[in-house]
């Protein structure tokens, strides 16, 4: 793609979430406790980590990281979201102390901020130019300091992505409405799943229990929606999520693969 092509994309993604993330408000359950935080984060980074820290997050939707953010003791949350779901951060947060509220995206992100950690939960595989994000990220870092994404893999999902990748060419252009009352459609089939992966060896078994497996119906059909609805989706080699932060100069850079279908890839600005 042509960086106007890229352009154009990433604004139609932009779209997609602020559309999705205001039909579905909801910030509840287990994907705002901290036990999606200590699934994420975990070997490179604690909810205990957080305390008393300074951190940004890119992207942060309707905020349930955000709210773990706080809840684990961060002295300061700058949160940047540039869609619509803007709005329900704002109604999300209205009371919360130590939150600052940016609607921008992830490549004007302060240089001045002088950050403990950046984070980017879910976000980074839906830009089609990543390096300005991650190359802002890095600027606004104290020395010393870290980052860390999580993002699609390629490898665990190669099944899945042959059958999604085709499907999704007609359901990112499908109206929105069609899509929320698909996921009604589809969210038995998706609990049938989940049951049997609890029982038997079957594709993406891990993420199915330990992640979909928690999660309330709403957040079931938001996961349906969020497959079927954004215009980009990149899934990720492991040596490409490595040289996402390579490239931009972070060092001790470190990657999980997360419930085999995810990379978790933390990476630490030079002193």
């Amino acid at each position: 793609m042509t960086s106007n092509e890229k352009s154009q994309v990433q604004a139609a993604t932009i779209r997609d979430f602020g559309k999705q993330w205001q039909w579905f408000p909801e910030v509840d359950g287990w994907v705002a406790e901290n036990e999606l935080f200590e699934s994420i984060c975990p070997p490179f980074i604690s909810a205990a980590d957080i305390r008393g820290k300074s951190v940004a997050e890119i992207g942060s939707g309707n905020g349930p990281i955000v709210r773990q953010l706080l809840a684990a003791g961060a002295s300061r949350v700058v949160a940047l979201e540039p869609s619509a779901a803007f709005n329900n951060l704002q109604k999300n947060f209205s009371d919360a102390d130590r939150l600052t509220l940016l609607r921008t995206t992830g490549d004007t992100l302060p240089a001045d901020l002088t950050l403990d950690f950046v984070f980017s939960i879910g976000v980074i595989h839906h830009i089609p130019e990543p390096d300005p994000t991650i190359d802002a990220a890095w600027n606004a870092l104290k020395p010393g300091e870290r980052i860390l994404i999580w993002i699609y893999a390629e490898e665990g999902n190669l099944g899945y992505l042959r059958i999604a990748r085709p499907i999704r060419v007609l359901t990112s252009r499908t109206p929105f409405p069609f899509l929320v009352g698909l996921s009604w459609l589809l969210l038995p089939f998706l609990r049938a799943y989940i049951w049997s992966c609890g029982r038997w060896r079957l594709p993406m078994g891990l993420y199915m229990k330990n992640v979909l497996g928690n999660l309330s119906s709403s957040q079931l059909r938001i996961t349906i929606v969020d497959q079927l609805n954004p215009t980009y989706a990149k899934y990720y080699l492991r040596a490409e999520a490595r040289n996402l932060l390579e490239r931009a100069g972070f060092i001790n850079v470190r990657l999980q693969h997360r419930e085999g279908y995810s990379w978790t890839v933390y990476g630490q600005k030079p002193e």
